[in-house]
Parts: C-alpha cells; structure tokens; sequence
C-alpha cells in the first residue's frame, strides 16, 4: 500500500520529536470546525468502542469466573493439557487463515463505500470458501500430525485423545473470525459484540459447566466449545448477509475471483501473524517442552488474567484502527496525531488503577483459582508491567499497519519473535513459569518500543505530551487506596470482595483526582462527547424498557 500525503520532514535544524510537540500543542488557535472534526470522531469512537468495551468487560467478567471454576474442577494439569492444544491450532492457524480475516475488515469497508459490489461479493463469499477449504486440509494435517507431537514433543498422552476435537474448533473458529473482522470493516461493532461476547461466550459456560458435570471433564469443556461456535458462526454469517448491500448477496450474482490487492495485504497480513504466534505462543510451547502440563496450566490461566489489562486498549483499536486508514489517505495527519494523542493517553489512564489492583492483588487474584495456582502470581506482576507499556504507547502497531508501512511492522515482528523464542529457551529450562513471563514481557515491551520508534519515524507523529504529568497524582492515589485495601483484607474476609472493593475505591480515587486537575481543552472535547452519547442514550434505553 503506498503512502498518500506522508507528513512533511521538518527542517535540519528541528528534531523529528519537535516537529511532532509543535504540530500538535502549537499556541496556534484551533479552529471551531477542527474542534467539531474532532469532536466527531472521538464520538464515534467512543460509541463505537463503548459497545465492544461493554462487550468485552461482560465476558471478562463472566470468563473469569469460567476460569475460575474450570481451575477448581479441572485443575492446572488439564488445562494445561488444553493450552498446549490450543498452540497446536494456532500454529496451524497461521496458515489456516492465509491473511484473509485482517483483509477483510479493511476491504469490506472499502468495497462497500465505493460501490464496487462484484469484489465484495468474491470477498465475502468466495474468500469463504478459500477459508473452508483450507480449514478442512490443515485440519485433516493436525489430525494426522497432531498426535505425533503431542506425544513426542509435549510428551502429553492425554492431548492425543483430544486432536480431533481440537481440529473441530479450528474448523467453526476460521470462518467466525472472518465475519467478525467484516463487521468490524461495516463499522458494525454492536451486533458482533452481541453475537460473540453477550451470545457466545454465556452459551458456551452454559454447555461447558453442564457437559463437565455430567462426566465429561476436559472433554466436555471442548464439546461446549464445539457447539458454541457453530451457534456463532451461523448467526455471524446471517448479520453479514443482512447488512450487506443486495447486489453483494450470496447469489445476487456470479461468482468472480478475490482481487489481487486482497491478496497482496493478506501475503503482509500471513507474515505478521506467523511472527505474532511465535511472540505470543513460544513462552507455552517452551514450558510444554521443558516442563510438565501442570504447570504450563497455571502459567495460562495467569496469563489469561493478564490478557484482561490492556481491554480499554483493545476496545479502542477495534473502530480506530479504520479511522486512522481513512484520515491518513485523506492527508489529515494533524486531526490524526490529535486522535492519537488524547486517545493514548486515556487509554492509559484508564488503565492505571486494573494494573495497579492487578499488581497489588496478585497473590490473592491467583490464589483465587486454587492453592496449586497460587505460586503463579509473579506471573501477574511482570506480564502487567508488560501490558502497560503496551497500553501507554497506544495503537502503533495499527498506525503502521493502516498507513500503508506493514513492511516494517513485520521487520519489527520478525525481530521480536527471534527474540522470543531465544529468551524462552534460556530462561524457562532454568525459571520456569517465571522465566517464560520474563520472556514475553520483555517481548511486549520491545515490539511496542520498536513500534513507537517507527512511527515517529514514519509518519512524525507521538503520544506524548506534557498533560501526561497530570496522571501522576491520581496514579498515587489509586495505588495508596489499594494498598490500604490490601493490608486490610482480613476484615473483608474473602479474597474476591477485597479486590472488588480495591478496583471501585481505585478507580474512584483516580477519576476524583483527574476531575479535579487532570484535564487539557481536548480531554473535556473527549468527556464532552461521551457525555452527551450517554446523556442521550440513557432516555432511550429507559423508553425501550417501558
């Protein structure tokens, strides 16, 4: 993808950085139709992210407590046994996918604002198909392949028994990604949350929890999986069918060939992917190697809890990961580096007081899943520092990728992943479960280190600014309150009502502290609009419920 109106280089005798402060905390006044731009797509995104956010917190908190009883009735050693085949599929999910999922959200917003239906229905329909067929040859691989490594590699006779399953959900889970990605391209982000977090992820606790109680064990958690996504699946592919225009229907007309630029970013897409599994898998697939399954069991459920820090973050990338595509090929670099900006640092506020109750609470957030979990909690401590430099430098990774420089984002992935794989065969045959987390924070925070550097680079743009120092004060209170909390959790009695109590006092702090001093002209634009989104929803809500 080429460049479409890249910043200009500022002059020899000013920095890059420089260049960066002064075009976007100039004292030069900001227009009222600026300020309107702004406005508006901060409002879109925040009803937009809202939703996913919304979405994301109900099955967060729903999975927790999944995990929780998974950890209580299975135990460490069987999901262990189930992460490990998780890392077969995704291994096999690098190719499985061909790059066709991220391409879809891109392309099938395109294809749909300008009208070309004849791509967007061998986007949607035939790219399908591709995926099917693909699925069901590397299923058929894992199936034949698949318990040669389980028994050899992982040394795990009980994963053998469970290939196939295991091939099952790699089969319903390619072609749900796909259309989940195409709603995201829509801008549809309310129906896929509701189909995947508020549908699938209650339906699938719900066959899991009664699978497993009737003697299914391990096997029934999968079976549950099995059904639930065949579920999901069904409805996404009817919400796409609904909200794409006629003449890209299934069989509004011939079936035609997936264009070539499709293809093109999937190649980019199938290269940062590859290099993604090995950043995110390689610290499990060390453990399942050197280690026993128990304890690559309690590494992934602490590295699940973990996963749940950066969700503001995630939330936010969902809707404005397309944006950042649309104003930089309209050239609006100015309106983008202000987006950015602001939206860094939210994010980042807002994530504060969940790492420091997550820091604070780590023995007690693992001890939680069961006593053999406990010693899992240093897990938690170094994987959130990792997470918060991921949320403090915000969507670099998206800037890159939507602005047409994927090749250096897969040179940075590809550099991180050598890193990964080298750090993990170190440091877990002598730390174990403590020596993969070192691995994969350290990991985090070079490809969001390397990232940053390169969109300063690229497109001259930062984060920073000096309101950053305004998070200071409400970061020390939300820290002072959970301290106070933590050293108190004896009059709580219960581990969950301590750290309960310590995220709403936390948060409650940090809020109260930002409120009072915390806020520049753009974050009252910010607070402004998600306001008046509230103020005007709310009515409505409460007419519908009449």
């Amino acid at each position: 993808m080429a460049m479409h109106g890249a910043i200009k280089t500022p002059p020899a005798e000013e920095s890059p950085q420089d260049a960066v402060f002064a075009s976007v905390t100039s004292t030069e006044p900001i227009t009222s139709s600026e300020n309107q731009h702004f406005r508006s797509h901060v409002g879109h995104i925040s009803r937009q992210s809202g939703v996913f956010f919304l979405g994301t917190i109900f099955s967060a908190t729903l999975g927790y407590l999944f995990k929780v009883y998974l950890a209580r009735v299975l135990g460490a050693e069987a999901l262990g046994v189930y992460a490990l085949g998780m890392t077969l599929i995704g291994f096999i999910g690098i190719f499985n996918t061909l790059g066709l999922a991220h391409s879809a959200m891109k392309y099938a917003a395109v294809y749909r604002a300008s009208q070309k239906f004849d791509r967007l229905h061998a986007l949607l329909w035939a790219g399908c198909g591709v995926l099917l067929l693909s699925s069901l040859g590397f299923a058929a691989m894992l199936v034949v392949v698949g318990p040669q490594v389980a028994s050899r590699f992982y040394h795990s006779p009980a994963l053998v028994r469970l290939i196939p399953m295991f091939a099952l959900i790699m089969i319903l889970g390619v072609p749900s990604a796909f259309y989940a990605k195409v709603l995201a391209g829509y801008k549809d982000l309310k129906r896929s949350t509701i189909i995947v977090n508020f549908i699938g992820v209650p339906l699938t606790m719900v066959l899991s929890i009664a699978l497993i109680a009737g003697g299914g064990g391990l096997k029934g958690y999968l079976e549950g999986q099995i059904l639930s996504s065949f579920v999901v699946l069904l409805l996404l592919v009817l919400t796409v069918r609904d909200l794409t225009p006629k003449p890209a229907r299934l069989f509004a007309q011939r079936w035609s060939r997936i264009p070539m630029e499709v293809w093109s970013f999937s190649t980019a897409m199938l290269g940062i992917s590859a290099m993604g599994f090995f950043i995110s898998q390689a610290d499990k697939v060390s453990l399942g190697y050197f280690r026993p399954a128990r304890d690559v069991g309690i590494y992934s459920m602490a590295a699940a809890v973990v996963a749940y820090v950066p969700l503001i973050l995630t939330s936010v990338n969902q809707i404005f990961s397309p944006i950042i595509a649309d104003l930089h090929t309209r050239g609006e670099h100015a309106l983008l580096a202000r987006l950015f900006q602001s939206l860094t640092k939210w994010v980042l506020g807002m994530t504060l007081p969940l790492a420091a109750v997550i820091i604070i609470f780590a023995q007690p957030l693992m001890r939680i899943f069961g006593h053999e979990f406990a010693a899992g909690w240093p897990i938690l401590v170094i994987g959130t520092v990792g997470q918060l430099v991921n949320c403090g430098v915000g969507s670099v990774g998206w800037l890159l990728l939507m602005s047409g420089h994927e090749r250096r984002l897969i040179r940075v992935q590809t550099a991180m992943a050598v890193l990964m794989i080298a750090l993990s065969a170190l440091l877990v045959p002598v730390l174990g479960v403590y020596g993969a987390a070192i691995a994969a924070a350290s990991t985090n925070i070079g490809v969001n280190v390397l990232n940053l550097w390169q969109v300063r680079k690229v497109l001259n743009i930062s984060p920073y600014n000096r309101s950053y120092i305004h998070l200071l004060a409400p970061t020390i209170a939300a820290l002072a309150i959970a301290l106070i909390v933590r050293m108190n959790i004896p009059l709580l009695q219960h581990d969950w009502l301590a750290i309960g109590t310590a995220a709403i006092f936390a948060y409650a702090a940090f809020g109260s502290v930002v409120l009072g001093f915390g806020l520049d002209a753009d974050d009252r634009l910010i607070l402004d609009a998600i306001w008046t989104r509230i103020h005007t929803a709310l009515p409505r809500a409460l007419r519908g419920n009449r």
